[in-house]
């Protein structure tokens, strides 16, 4: 089994296309559809090969949605294990309005799950994790999983003395920060779930600092990243805190821009850079997924180019 694993329990395909003009009540005609395979795992997975690195992405299938995934999954060549999952496989779709370059984003919220699919999930997590791999926990949960289930796969990763990484926001990241338990290896959002579970502003980089330090203080985590858009992303540790600032691009999409960083972050990791070498190139990935069109995530190229242009700097927490 591959050192990096990542586990989607909502995956989606993803349908990307554009159209003149978006307008209420009349057809729109729209450009050839791009698909890809989606969600949060999924993407960290593709990120990853893109960077040449290997990962294996542990996905929840249902019906002709579901076979239409593993064969696209399968063209990129991303090593997966699926297990069953409730329902019908979701579909998410963009369009971006030509004229102004607007994009509108629309995301289904997918099947129901019992506790006999979360049983389902947490028996693939345990046959494929091992010591020292990375396990991804990425994405949305979907309806009816109890928001307190990254804390049960940290209790199945850690049996396995694996290391976990969480990227996760609303319920599930409230529950993280609210009752911490085992301290995860790393845990990931963005300014503004950090500002929410805050309770307060965080106009600076030096104010997420000190928020994230103070997460890192209560046992959260052992890491903790809050993504700053186009400022870069903040890290803190018990050693200290970093800001990494990213070249800067044209935006074109920031559709997977989030889980190119995580990817390229945890692949720094398993390659043994230190966690502010291993945020820089996250921020370059990131960098590069906005650059790019659609989903087409972080080209290893043009990270390799942006990579020098990025930097990291302590901050005071």
């Amino acid at each position: 089994m591959t050192p990096i694993l990542t586990l989607t329990l909502n995956p989606t395909v993803d349908y990307a296309t554009s159209a003149d003009e978006i307008l209420a009540d009349v057809k729109l005609r729209c450009s050839e559809p791009h698909v890809d395979p989606g969600g949060g795992g999924i993407n960290v997975s593709r990120a990853i090969l893109m960077l040449e690195g290997q990962s294996t992405a542990l996905v929840s299938i249902g019906g002709g949605t579901g076979a239409r995934l593993l064969e696209l999954l399968a063209l990129e060549g991303v090593p997966t294990v699926a297990f069953q999952g409730p329902g019908d496989t979701r579909i998410s779709f963009s369009v971006t309005e030509t004229g102004t370059g607007r994009q509108y984003r629309f995301v289904t919220p997918g099947p129901v799950w019992g506790e006999a699919d979360v049983a389902r999930a947490l028996a693939t997590v345990d046959r494929a994790a091992h010591p020292g791999s990375y396990v991804v926990l990425s994405g949305s949960q979907p309806p009816g999983v109890a928001k307190d289930f990254p804390k049960l796969v940290a209790d199945h990763v850690e049996g396995h003395r694996a290391r976990l990484v969480v990227d996760t926001s609303g319920p599930a990241l409230r529950n993280l920060v609210e009752a911490p338990h085992e301290p995860l290896h790393v845990l990931r959002t963005d300014d503004v779930e950090a500002e929410e579970i805050a309770g307060r502003a965080l106009p600076a980089p030096q104010d997420t600092a000190r928020f994230a330090s103070e997460l890192v203080a209560r046992g959260v985590a052992h890491a903790v990243i809050f993504a700053r858009g186009a400022e870069g992303s903040v890290l803190a540790t018990a050693d200290g805190a970093w800001l990494a600032r990213p070249a800067p691009v044209r935006e074109v999409s920031k559709v997977g821009a989030g889980d190119s960083f995580v990817g390229a972050f945890t692949l720094a990791l398993e390659r043994g850079d230190e966690m502010q070498e291993a945020l820089r190139y996250g921020v370059a990935a990131s960098a590069a997924a906005v650059a790019t069109e659609a989903t087409r995530l972080c080209p290893k190229s043009e990270v390799d180019r942006l990579l020098p242009h990025c930097t990291v700097e302590a901050l005071a927490a």
